[in-house]
């Protein structure tokens, strides 16, 4: 028996690593397992709720290895029990949609993050229904990746013709993702929430941000006072909301947290 409905967004999801940033970009950013872990728990002790997870080859390069991800997952759940582990299929230009779906298969995570546009190209969505509609039978709740408002429109018709089934879902609205040197701004947020209104009441969204540069902070605490959720971290940004460069990913949880309560969101 498939659930109805899915577990809820945390306020904060931790996003360490990437797939694409390396210690030449910040010697604090993890590339192991165990770096992965303990940035983890840095980050659930500033009040991150949910790791969105990365794994990494021998050399350092984003890779889709079931087996590497169930170690992650293992040793999570002995070193940080309390805190939800988010999978990531990115295909980072290196994986097809069926190579993303088989680790999917292989893993079982109970989280996993999939770009809708990676997952289904063009006109052809039978592949793509019959995962979608596994992946909830089997209690795996996906985060659907939306990179743009169009992709929001998309993903509205996809749900409403049952190629997505289910009743509720997550999604992330990444924002500046296109932007001139990947700087995002909180108005970057207005046309996804343009699509929002435009169909409320069509299907239930567990809805979350990230984005890009500088402004990072600034962007989530926006997303906050529309109803949103967040996803902050070195995936996306180094920097802290008074320009300065974070030390770690903890204090960039840290630097979100109280700038929500600044603004009375937390």
């Amino acid at each position: 028996m498939s659930k109805t409905k899915i577990p809820p967004l945390p306020l904060i999801m931790v996003a360490p690593n990437g797939a694409r940033r390396t210690k030449a970009d910040h010697p604090a950013l993890p590339v192991t397992i165990s770096e992965t872990v303990a940035a983890a728990r840095a980050c659930f002790d500033a009040g991150a709720g949910c790791l969105h997870a990365h794994v990494r080859d021998a050399a350092g390069a984003h890779v889709l290895d079931a087996g590497l991800y169930r170690e992650l997952l293992s040793t999570m759940r002995t070193s940080v029990p309390n805190m939800q582990v988010q999978i990531t299929s990115e295909a980072v230009g290196r994986y097809n949609p069926a190579e993303q779906r088989a680790l999917v298969r292989d893993v079982r995570p109970e989280f996993v993050s999939i770009a809708l546009r990676e997952m289904v190209s063009g006109e052809d969505t039978a592949d793509a229904g019959v995962f979608y509609r596994w992946a909830l039978n089997e209690d795996i709740t996906v985060q659907h990746i939306l990179y743009a408002p169009g992709d929001l429109e998309q993903f509205y018709r996809y749900a409403a013709s049952g190629v997505i089934p289910g009743e509720c879902h997550q999604v992330l609205f990444v924002l500046g993702r296109y932007a001139e040197n990947q700087e995002s701004t909180p108005e970057d947020l207005d046309p996804f929430l343009k699509v929002l209104s435009e169909h409320r009441g069509d299907t239930e969204l567990d809805w979350a941000v990230c984005a890009f540069g500088h402004r990072e902070t600034d962007c989530l605490v926006h997303a906050v006072a529309q109803g949103g959720k967040t996803r902050i971290g070195f995936e996306n940004s180094l920097w802290n909301r008074d320009g300065s460069l974070a030390i770690d990913n903890a204090a960039r949880v840290r630097d979100l947290k109280k700038a929500l309560k600044a603004e009375g969101l937390a």
